[in-house]
């Protein structure tokens, strides 16, 4: 009976400590899967971490162009300048509106001789003949970009050389605004200006002006500039 009894009791202990191998081992595959689960889902977040930043570092890329001001393109500062009064003047208003800059060069460059008054020098023949139009040497490539031109010039004679009348023939400004400035002892921009504005066409936006003396500083300037309506720069 005894023995009955121990093998009973021998294989009840046998089932019970079976069935508790089973369950630690299912808790172990569980624990392990739910390890790798958690691994693998903190892996996806972080590659979509980081695709998401590289979206944005490519679309900040692409945007940066377009938030670029195209100011510089849109407005040209134009100037002759025979003794550099006026260049110093047309590179104060390059650089305040952050414009391009061109100099109108001759093709024959003026001596001092030249720019000798009633000498019947070179200048004073030249201005004494409306229908002379100086060489000029090199050109503006690109001027369909431009949609404002601020023209600078010496005043020789109560007019503007007849070397702006070359650049001014040479170019078609159709649509486009043109603001003179000029530079003199004491003749204001006056005929030299309308006389220029008639060489062009008519759907030229021809603005008033403004004649400065030598010496005139950068801060005179921009007030100049300052006081034009914006929209002329846009």
């Amino acid at each position: 009976m005894k023995n009955k009894i121990c093998i009973v009791l021998s294989f009840l202990l046998l089932f019970i400590m079976t069935g508790c191998g089973n369950n630690e081992a299912k808790n172990g595959v569980e624990s392990t899967l739910s390890q790798t689960e958690e691994q693998t889902d903190q892996s996806t977040d972080y590659e979509q971490a980081g695709s998401g930043t590289e979206i944005q570092k490519s679309s900040e890329v692409v945007s940066e162009p377009e938030q670029e001001s195209d100011m510089g393109t849109k407005t040209l500062v134009v100037y002759f300048s025979a003794t550099g009064t006026t260049k110093l003047l047309a590179e104060y208003a390059a650089e305040i509106l952050n414009a391009d800059l061109y100099e109108i060069v001759p093709e024959d460059p003026y001596t001092e001789e030249d720019l000798a008054y009633y000498t019947n020098g070179r200048a004073d023949q030249e201005q004494n003949d409306p229908s002379i139009r100086p060489g000029i040497s090199g050109s503006v490539e690109n001027m369909e970009e431009y949609n404002t031109i601020i023209l600078g010039y010496p005043v020789w004679h109560g007019q503007a050389p007849r070397i702006i009348s070359t650049f001014l023939e040479n170019y078609d400004f159709s649509e486009k605004t043109i603001i003179p400035f000029c530079t003199s002892h004491s003749s204001g921009v006056g005929s030299s200006a309308s006389n220029l504005h008639s060489l062009c066409s008519e759907s030229v936006q021809w603005l008033d002006g403004e004649r400065f003396a030598s010496g005139t500083s950068r801060e005179s300037i921009e007030e100049w500039l300052n006081s034009i309506s914006i929209s002329n720069w846009e």
